[in-house]
């Protein structure tokens, strides 16, 4: 989490420090990130970015935090559309990460070099690891008489299992460069899978 210090900022030179670490990391994943590179395209001394960071890992984990919290509410907006169609609402999600233009290299650095940090933040996009207030809170926007789960246990399984197939074919299509349309009929493929049950 960011010092105190960098919340006080002027908002432009707030933003100038976001954007001079949202370069770096879209260029180069985190454990190759350099902080000179960002203190250099930021104008700013190595003193003042750990005034603001305690590390690189810091900043790093502060920006996928803030990609995540604006993909929940997206989430949730779409859970929403569809009229708590979870399924639905999983396939418009994916191609929305698709469609990313600003931070499609910065996300494409943290999903082909993840890590379980980085795994627990893209995970708390949808749920956390646990069932909690904010589970509870997702739980009552899901319509359940559509999915065949008898209690907000299996409810919470279903969802770990679904967060995993999107996050796996996000990280297929970005390694293999694989066409927008492709990534998508391959997602939907997985999912209709899930829908229709795996036992005859």
């Amino acid at each position: 989490m960011p010092k105190l210090t960098f919340f006080n900022l002027p908002e432009d030179k707030k933003q100038t420090l976001i954007d001079a670490a949202k370069k770096e990391f879209s260029s180069a994943p985190l454990f190759d990130a350099s902080i000179s590179n960002i203190i250099k395209s930021a104008g700013i001394s190595r003193g003042s970015f750990y005034q603001y960071f305690e590390d690189k890992e810091d900043a790093f984990f502060f920006l996928l935090g803030e990609f995540a919290k604006e993909k929940k509410s997206a989430f949730l907006s779409m859970l929403k559309k569809y009229d708590g169609d979870i399924f639905q609402t999983f396939i418009d999600f994916f191609e929305l990460f698709l469609k990313e233009d600003e931070n499609l290299t910065f996300l494409k650095n943290a999903l082909l070099n993840m890590t379980h940090k980085i795994e627990l933040t893209f995970d708390r996009m949808i749920s956390d690891h646990e069932i909690n207030e904010n589970f509870n809170m997702l739980c009552s926007r899901i319509n359940i008489s559509k999915m065949n789960v008898s209690d907000e246990v299996e409810l919470f399984h279903a969802m770990q299992i679904i967060t995993s197939v999107l996050l796996r074919n996000l990280i297929h299509a970005f390694a293999h460069d694989l066409p927008r349309d492709v990534a998508i009929e391959n997602f939907m493929t997985e999912m209709n899978l899930l829908k229709k049950g795996l036992v005859r």
